[in-house]
């Protein structure tokens, strides 16, 4: 059954809520938030859409293959992130070795900016497949 009045405010509604995913995403080392509650908004939009318009036009837009390399590539900038440190000298995750920033400016937190990416494109995706095996578990 489609609702014309809710599926024009959540076509409103949603670039609003992904940008502000994506504001948590970016600003989660100098402010409270990070890549897990980025993500979680991120993935929520994506739900709402599901939703509100047919589940099969939500996966016609972001498909099951699109998810698992989504997840996969989430957890592989992570690994790579990581491997960075060590194969510039220092530990996995260091990051006093990148020399970023000045304090208070985006790039403030060294390597933290693109961990919370990595992080968020994993939770987002994550969130998006889980739902999706729900709905698929509650057909059976």
């Amino acid at each position: 059954m489609a609702d014309l009045v809710l599926q024009t405010v959540v076509k409103l509604l949603i670039p609003f809520i992904q940008m502000y995913g994506i504001f948590i995403i970016i600003n989660g080392h100098l402010s409270p938030g990070g890549g897990f509650a980025g993500g979680t908004i991120l993935g929520s939009s994506i739900i709402l859409y599901a939703l509100a318009f047919h589940v099969e036009d939500a996966l016609a837009h972001y498909s099951r293959s699109r998810a698992k390399m989504m997840e996969s590539a989430g957890v592989v900038a992570f690994a790579l992130i990581g491997l960075f440190g060590i194969i510039r000298g220092g530990h996995f995750l260091a990051n006093n070795i990148w020399g970023l920033g000045e304090t208070g400016t985006l790039l403030s937190g060294g390597i933290i900016l693109p961990i919370t990416l990595a992080i968020g494109i994993k939770v987002a995706s994550t969130m998006i497949t889980l739902f999706f095996h729900l709905l698929e578990e509650k057909k059976l």
